[in-house]
């Protein structure tokens, strides 16, 4: 049954994402790697997209290197002539070392071959950041328009303590300006610091919080939105049907239902719940004249709108955002500054999934996570290009990692070697390879079982 539930179109379109944009960043990585073993004179073998053990979709020889796509999309590579890597050449190796070779070259020309990748990756997402910028400026809702305080659209945000209508002041002792920054820094702060009803009060947020994200069933969008006035934003049409036949207009605004005054998203779900298949009178606020609507509440407990968008609320003046734009030059350090924000946002993610207390390790996913991130309807440039840029320094800050097989592994034994004068043998290599390989396909295993089954997550 939950086979035939999936959305086969959705799948589609986020599976046509995440393989688009993790296409472009491994080439990118590789040719990192590429261009610099090019310009210490190396002969580079192969390149490939996606790995290509037995037989390749595609290939073809240009010179020396052999370019060509895999079946297998896990990543890519570039075999380099005399270096140990993944496809675990040990033939060439018990050969004399040639001066083409990898292994014949100083230590420092080498450790900046084995950096090339990471290099490429981080100037590609502060490039992209940049034009994203310049193209589209940065669209922000400062917290001084949130006039109405918060809607909370996720059940763990009232269990930890929160509640409608607070107004949030600061995360971890730290103002917080927009409203965009205040969920991530929820699931990764420890104090939150609010007003309600006039009063500053501080809630302290567990440990675990995001084991609890994790642990809860069911697809979750939001933990929590701005509080708005209850305003038709679309309607959808299969979902809608009742709301359009009731006379329900876009814009009309509910200040009752049936006798009871309400103002707020949030206070229409408690009146609603009991009245699933019954109907009951709305009077909305259309053209400043009061009009009642009868209307059926369907099986779900919804009267068959949806609430205004982000664009909709800003022309209204419900919620004002800011643009900010930028001239193509000033748009680099912009861009410069958002790739060292991003980056410091994934590292302290990161940090949360090294500590146990945290649980957050159950929340790591694979591919289907990934995917998940895409929009989920029609193609969107700004948030593929803005996705893109952000895995792109998930792919730098993850390949520097000192485990064998990674560039950071490499980049460690290369370090050491330059400060202790000896070169890790070829035999010692191969066996860190093997060992590192082992590492990341646990580590894969985990991460994409955790999509599909929920491996550590107790359910």
């Amino acid at each position: 049954m939950t086979f035939l539930a999936i959305n086969w179109p959705q799948v589609g379109l986020q599976a046509a994402y995440l393989i688009f944009s993790l296409s472009i960043l491994v080439i990118l990585h590789e040719f990192g790697h590429f261009i610099t073993a090019k310009w210490f004179k190396c002969r580079v073998e192969k390149f490939y997209l996606f790995f290509d053990p037995w037989f390749s979709l595609v290939k073809k020889k240009i010179g020396e290197t052999v370019y060509g796509i895999g079946w297998l999309p896990l990543g890519g590579y570039v075999k380099i002539a005399g270096m140990v890597d993944e496809s675990m050449d040990k033939e060439q190796l018990k050969q004399p070392p040639q001066p083409w070779e990898f292994r014949s070259k100083p230590a420092w020309q080498r450790l900046i071959i084995m950096l090339g990748g990471v290099t490429m990756n981080v100037l590609f997402a502060f490039f992209l950041y940049a034009m994203i910028l310049y193209k589209w400026g940065d669209t922000k809702l400062p917290m001084a328009n949130v006039k109405n305080g918060i809607w909370i659209t996720d059940s763990l945000m009232h269990d930890i303590g929160l509640r409608n209508g607070d107004k949030i002041i600061a995360v971890n002792g730290e103002p917080i300006n927009y409203f965009n920054d205040l969920p991530p820094k929820i699931i990764l702060g420890k104090q939150i610091t609010l007003v309600r009803n006039g009063k500053e009060q501080t809630i302290t947020l567990p440990e675990n919080m995001i084991e609890q994200l994790v642990e809860k069933k069911g697809k979750r969008n939001t933990l929590l939105m701005p509080r708005i006035p209850i305003i038709v934003g679309s309607f959808d049409d299969t979902t809608s049907v009742n709301a359009k036949r009731s006379g329900f207009h876009l814009f009309d605004r509910i200040v009752a239902i049936d006798s009871t005054p309400v103002q707020f998203f949030d206070e229409v779900a408690p009146l609603l719940e009991n009245k699933k298949g019954d109907s009951i009178t709305v009077t909305v606020i259309r053209n400043q004249q009061p009009i009642q609507l009868r209307t059926l509440i369907d099986t779900s407990g919804k009267i068959g709108f949806y609430v205004m968008n982000e664009d909709q609320a800003d022309s209204l003046g419900i919620l004002k955002q800011e643009t900010k734009k930028y001239s193509f030059l000033a748009s680099f350090p912009a861009g410069v500054q958002k790739t060292g924000k991003q980056l410091d946002f994934y590292v302290q993610q990161f940090k949360q999934i090294l500590n146990p207390q945290t649980g957050a390790y159950k929340g790591l996913g694979g591919f289907k996570t990934m995917a998940s991130i895409f929009p989920n309807s029609g193609w969107d440039w700004q948030a593929f290009w803005n996705i893109t840029a952000f895995f792109s320094i998930i792919l730098a800050f993850m390949n520097l990692l000192p485990i064998p097989a990674l560039d950071g592994g490499h980049v460690l034994f290369t370090l050491i070697e330059m400060v202790s004068g000896r070169k890790p043998s070829d035999k010692f290599l191969e066996y860190a390879q093997i060992a590192g390989m082992v590492i990341l396909f646990a580590l894969m295993l985990y991460a994409n079982g955790n999509d599909w089954f929920g491996w550590g997550r107790g359910h």
